[in-house]
């Protein structure tokens, strides 16, 4: 007997491991495609849109042999597939090019603005989870109610309403009118020569360095742009909460803990939530990923110096390479994120482990 289960468990073992290595296999093929796809389509659009590089350089009073040399320079005489393999080179090392806007590599810029842009969906987020997951609890404990239905309204407008329009109406209101929050922009201009950034990440300098009423201010600037973007997230995630909460409401292990006389509030928070919580946390990871990519309109609302306002700002100014570097950078961490998530779910969820 002992001499069976032993040659049962030394033929499991391999398929295991194969399991294994397959999965790894197929994660790495699929990250490389997705990574190659979002720099074939960027190298696309950096080709077919209208504003000639060289131009955007040297200007369009240049002598024809400066910009022919120039053009040489850069490889734009060579064929499209040797111009997209020193494309793809370049953005390996984290060569960008060098902005015509700011004169600087476009990889310094992207340093120096995206901690602002991930702060602000940072506490986008959090404000979209604390109130999204309660709501959409709430929602589908409340099904087919006026609860129920208000809930999905407040989603509903979420989904519909333009957040440049509810930008432009929260600065009237908030700001010109009340005077609760501060205005455009990220700090004060009479902190900005007492205050020295160390992260990027303003709250949490602010912190570090013990400057509390730097703090103070850094929150007046933050909340409203941050509120609206968890607005946004709010909408997603009570949405998706309430449908993994309808889904989990029906299973039969609550009806048992029911018959139990286990009471209804631990029903619902401590098992029903506990096991949606897993699927939830992809959803958060998608909406943080959502607000990285969406505050493009945002930031250019509120001035906020972030990524999306300087791809904005590169835009207006024909700056293709600090157009097409924001734009990698936003989609590897969109892919980053994604890859991320996955990798969580089979994590908390020991169903997806054998697969």
């Amino acid at each position: 007997m002992t001499a069976v289960v032993t040659r049962t468990r030394t033929r499991r073992a391999p398929s295991r491991a194969y399991g294994l290595t397959a999965s790894i296999a197929s994660f790495l093929i699929i990250v490389v495609t997705t990574y190659l796809g979002l720099l074939a389509v960027t190298f696309f659009i950096g080709r077919v849109v209208p504003i000639d590089p060289v131009l955007a350089i040297v200007g369009d009073r240049a002598p024809q042999h400066v910009i022919e040399r120039v053009r040489n320079e850069m490889g734009l005489n060579l064929p499209y597939y040797q111009q997209f393999f020193m494309y793809v080179k370049g953005v390996l090392q984290g060569d960008f090019g060098t902005s015509v806007l700011t004169t600087n590599p476009v990889m310094t810029d992207i340093r120096r603005v995206f901690p602002a842009t991930m702060e602000l969906a940072t506490v986008g987020t959090i404000i979209g989870a604390v109130f999204g997951i309660p709501l959409g609890v709430l929602a589908a404990v409340k099904r087919d109610t006026l609860t129920d239905q208000i809930v999905r309204i407040i989603g509903l407008f979420g989904y519909s309403v333009p957040i440049f329009w509810l930008g432009m109406l929260g600065l009237l209101v908030f700001y010109a009118k009340l005077g609760w929050v501060a205005g455009p922009g990220r700090l004060d201009v009479v902190f900005e020569y007492t205050f020295t950034p160390i992260t990027g990440f303003y709250i949490l300098d602010a912190i570090i360095q013990g400057q509390w009423d730097v703090l103070k201010d850094v929150m007046r600037h933050i909340i409203l742009p941050s509120a609206l973007l968890g607005y946004f997230s709010m909408a997603y995630i009570s949405r998706m909460t309430r449908s993994f909460m309808l889904n989990e409401l029906d299973q039969e292990y609550i009806t048992a803990a029911r018959a139990k006389g286990i009471t209804e509030a631990k029903i619902i928070w401590g098992h029903a939530l506990r096991n949606a919580a897993v699927p939830l946390v992809t959803v958060i990871a998608l909406s943080y990923a959502g607000l990285l990519e969406g505050s493009v309109l945002t930031e250019t609302v509120f001035a906020w110096p972030g990524l999306g306002m300087y791809i904005t700002n590169s835009l207006q100014n024909a700056d293709m390479n600090a157009v097409l570097g924001g734009t990698i950078i936003i989609g590897s961490v969109f892919i980053a994120i994604n890859l991320l998530s996955d990798l969580l779910y089979r994590v908390l969820d020991p169903r997806t482990r054998s697969r």
